[in-house]
Parts: structure tokens; sequence; C-alpha cells
């Protein structure tokens, strides 16, 4: 009976350590990320989950991602779950959000407008690229898409891309 509570305190103390480690380890940041000051472009691959930001058509950062929760096909509408497709830019950055940082992106378009009017539907609205949700600070990055259409990276991540992002940068997101 001693045996098998050392092993059960052994097994927990480990799961303790990697967890701890896990959340308060520092993150290595990508070389290239430091040897620029910014990025010119974004990428989104919505089927390869990829976040790829570039300077002169070189790639800069690489970054897997979490989406909507429904996020086949292109935005339709206010609820529905879905990141949108396009090019767009980043046109605004909140330090305050309920996420990690946030880059918001100029969604809906005059074409997503349209569109949405003639269905009698609201296109949706406030597109981000953020972090984790501030509840749950630095200790998880949530797995699977799980926003309401936005983009999610760890927060670790966000924190670099928020460092390297301007207003104006062009985010195009692919199917």
């Amino acid at each position: 009976m001693k045996r098998l509570l050392r092993l059960l305190a052994l097994v927990v103390l480990t799961g303790a350590a990697w967890t701890a480690w896990q959340a308060f380890a520092p993150r290595p940041v990508p070389p290239q990320a430091t040897a620029v000051d910014r990025i010119d472009r974004i990428l989104i691959e919505k089927s390869a989950r990829r976040l790829t930001a570039s300077r002169g058509g070189e790639t800069v950062l690489e970054f897997p991602i979490a989406l909507g929760f429904e996020p086949n096909g292109d935005k339709e509408q206010e609820g529905d779950g879905k990141t949108p497709e396009g090019t767009f830019q980043i046109d605004r950055r909140n330090p305050n959000s309920a996420y990690h940082l946030s880059l918001g992106i100029n969604y809906p378009q005059p074409v997503d407008r349209a569109r949405a009017q003639a269905a009698g539907v609201s296109p949706g609205g406030d597109i981000f690229i953020h972090g984790q949700p501030n509840a749950a600070g630095n200790l998880i990055t949530l797995p699977g898409d799980w926003t309401a259409g936005c983009i999610a990276v760890s927060n670790q991540q966000m924190e670099t891309l928020w460092r390297l992002t301007q207003v104006g940068t062009e985010v195009e997101i692919r199917p």
C-alpha cells in the first residue's frame, strides 16, 4: 500500500511540475521574429489552421491557429461561427480586449454588407486576431476551434504578433 501511495504521489508531482513548466517556462521567440521590427502581411490558411506573417515576401512567423466554431466556408452572417475569407487590413489594436491583446480586421467589407442585406441578415463584425481569454490567464491555450469567428493564437504568440503588426497590415484569409 505504501508503494502505491508513493507511486501515486510521484505521478501527481510529475504532473504538477509539467503543468507548471508549460505555464511559466520561457517560450522561445522564433529567430526570424527578432530580426525584424514589423511585418507587412499576414496569411491565414483556414484549412491548414496556420497563420504566416511575412515582410517583403519572407516568412517571419508561422503559428497554429484556432478559428470560429464553424470554420468551413466564408462568414455569411452574425452568429454563424465562421471566420471570413478574403483580403482585409488590420484597422485597430486593442490592448484592453477580453482576450490577450487583439488586432482588428476590417470586416465586413462593402460586398459582405451587400450580401447580408440581400439575405436580410446582419453580416456580423468585430473579427480579430487575438490571444486566449483573459480569464484563462497564461495557463492554457484552448484546443480546437472555439472562437465566434476570430483567429486565436497562444498569448505568447500574440505578444510577438502584437509587437510586429501595425494598423494597415494586409491580412489574407484563405479557405
